[in-house]
């Protein structure tokens, strides 16, 4: 399955959920506010750098 956003993508909305709100957050991104929801419950707290190192170690468990 192909993911729409990356994860660097989803901590940014996440910090604009933060600033403007989740409703208005989800309709910009034409996204649920659920998903916004799962997304700050996964990557709460999270930096755009420690995103692509979660990526990375994943990648690399996978092998």
């Amino acid at each position: 399955m192909k993911k729409r956003f990356s994860e660097e993508q989803i901590v940014k909305i996440l910090g604009e959920a933060a600033a403007h709100g989740m409703p208005a957050t989800a309709r910009e991104y034409n996204v649920s506010e659920q998903t916004l929801y799962l997304w700050r419950r996964r990557f709460e707290g999270m930096e755009i750098r420690l995103a692509v190192e979660l990526k990375r170690l994943q990648q690399e468990n996978a092998h």
